[in-house]
């Protein structure tokens, strides 16, 4: 087996908990404008379903590129019309959209990926851009020693851009050094098609108790783990 250089990650759900974060910004603006009568875990949900549709709209060539920021903001301004928020003003809706620059890490992600950045690189591959991922870090101390993002090579997952761009930037070109690790099937199932390990890492609550999908890994991937900290301990670190 090729020696295993470079870990890069999926961080939307896999190291960060993007539903807790956008509910409680949803929580804490609502009280300071006295919004009543939405449920933010829905609003949540229904943000980060937009995610893929919103992507997909870019990768047909229905949009043009567009970074997640501005995807993020169109969903936003949809919602807040769905859900009858008329009371934001537009630094209340700027703010909002920056919530995925805020979002907090699960509980093994820092000191899991800490253990594993002593004897690997550790960076994410993304669809967010390089400075909301960057934001991301510095808010809550993920240790990265570098950050591929989407407007890197102006790609969505699971575009073969976005994987490449790993295997060349961190790997010299050689797919077989270079782990995705990602809490969700498909985008390790598209990363192994280039070549690349892979790393599901159990994140059964992502989208809440009645989560129906990516509850367990799906394929024979390279390493199967509970956890950031139970990946740490299988790549002996």
């Amino acid at each position: 087996m090729i020696e295993i250089q470079a870990l890069v990650h999926d961080v939307f759900g896999t190291v960060v908990d993007w539903r807790s974060a956008v509910t409680a910004d949803g929580e804490s603006l609502a009280a300071r404008r006295g919004i009543t009568g939405v449920d933010w875990q829905q609003f949540a949900d229904e943000w980060r379903g937009a995610y893929a549709p919103s992507m997909n709209r870019v990768r047909t060539g229905e949009l043009p590129w567009t970074n997640l920021d501005v995807l993020h903001r169109m969903a936003l301004d949809h919602l807040l019309e769905k859900f009858g928020i008329a009371a934001l003003s537009e630094d209340d809706k700027i703010w909002f959209n920056l919530t995925w620059h805020r979002l907090k890490p699960w509980p093994d992600s820092v000191p899991g990926l800490t253990r594993i950045k002593k004897k690997y690189i550790i960076a994410t591959l993304s669809n967010g851009t390089v400075r909301l991922l960057t934001d991301m870090a510095k808010y809550c101390g993920l240790p990265w020693d570098t950050v591929l993002g989407s407007d890197v090579v102006q790609h969505y997952k699971p575009d073969a851009e976005m994987y490449q761009s790993a295997i060349h930037f961190l790997g010299n070109d050689d797919p077989g050094s270079v782990m995705m690790v990602a809490a969700h099937n498909n985008d390790l199932v598209s990363a192994a098609r280039h070549g690349m390990k892979t790393a599901f890492i159990s994140r059964p609550y992502e989208h809440g108790a009645k989560q129906s999908r990516d509850v367990k890994a799906e394929h024979d991937f390279t390493y199967v783990a509970k956890d950031f900290e139970d990946l740490a301990t299988q790549l002996g670190t």
